[in-house]
């Protein structure tokens, strides 16, 4: 299998319930640096909500502050009516970069968050080894994380997040290293993992077509503006009228004024 092909009929995992994610007149940021004020964000059960806003509006803070890695300044951050003060084993953080360790295989990278929880040896590996055969990776689970491409190491931290049955899961520009023919493969296999999951996703991404392909809805960051995005989800509807409209929209959010 190559860093492009894409499994295309992963068999859907047990359901796992979404949680609610809320903010109220929250201010997000480091003490004294504030990046977000008065920002209100109720995301649904099982929705997928991509995020987008200019480079330093606080897309990466808004994450951070989710996943409890960063207490909010103000306000009030929840999940299901609790406040989120914490890192949580139900919610899990995916970064650009993969943060595998280079010295364990894919296999025992998706393994390790399972051990450290707790989880008997057994059930961890055969975790592991599902995930990995979902995400197309079953026959390169011994390999080193150098011996894989950028694209399939990206699998294998999604596996390593889905393994663990998060009920949100929040993402920071996981793709923008790819190349393209990587990164839509990665957005189609996405969309096909998380169909039977019912995870809540928080996805933050500075490419436009991503945020209308993957999300439910877009929330455009810094101007309080939250749109529904057309459906169905397919490649051929970008060129549909609505979705043209909304992706005018979004850009020009961004001030960048180009349709093309």
């Amino acid at each position: 299998m190559t860093s492009t092909d894409v499994t295309t009929s992963v068999p859907s995992p047990a359901p796992v319930r979404g949680v609610r994610l809320t903010l109220r007149d929250a201010a997000l940021g480091r003490p004294g640096s504030p990046v977000l004020r008065g920002l209100d964000l109720d995301v649904a059960p099982g929705e997928i909500l991509t995020v987008v806003g200019p480079s330093g509006c606080g897309k990466s803070t808004l994450l951070r502050t989710l996943a409890g890695l960063l207490p909010p300044l103000g306000g009030q951050v929840g999940q299901e009516g609790e406040p989120i003060d914490r890192p949580a084993a139900d919610r899990a953080l995916v970064f650009q970069e993969d943060a595998l360790l280079p010295w364990r295989s894919l296999r025992a990278n998706v393994v390790l968050p399972l051990a450290i929880r707790g989880v008997p040896r057994a059930e961890r590996r055969a975790r592991a080894d599902d995930w990995l055969g979902r995400v197309g990776l079953a026959e390169h689970a011994g390999r080193l994380p150098h011996q894989v491409s950028g694209g399939q190491r990206q699998r294998a931290q999604l596996a390593r997040a889905l393994a663990g049955d998060p009920r949100a899961v929040l993402m920071d520009e996981p793709f923008g290293a790819l190349d393209a023919q990587t990164r839509a493969g990665m957005q189609e296999l996405l969309v096909s993992v998380l169909r039977g999951t019912h995870s809540t996703v928080v996805f933050v991404t500075h490419d436009v077509d991503e945020a209308l392909f993957l999300g439910d809805r877009v929330a455009l960051l810094g101007t309080g503006r939250m749109r529904a995005v057309p459906r169905p989800r397919e490649r051929a509807a970008h060129r549909d009228a609505a979705t043209v409209a909304l992706r005018r929209e979004i850009l020009a959010s961004l001030g960048d004024r180009t349709t093309d």
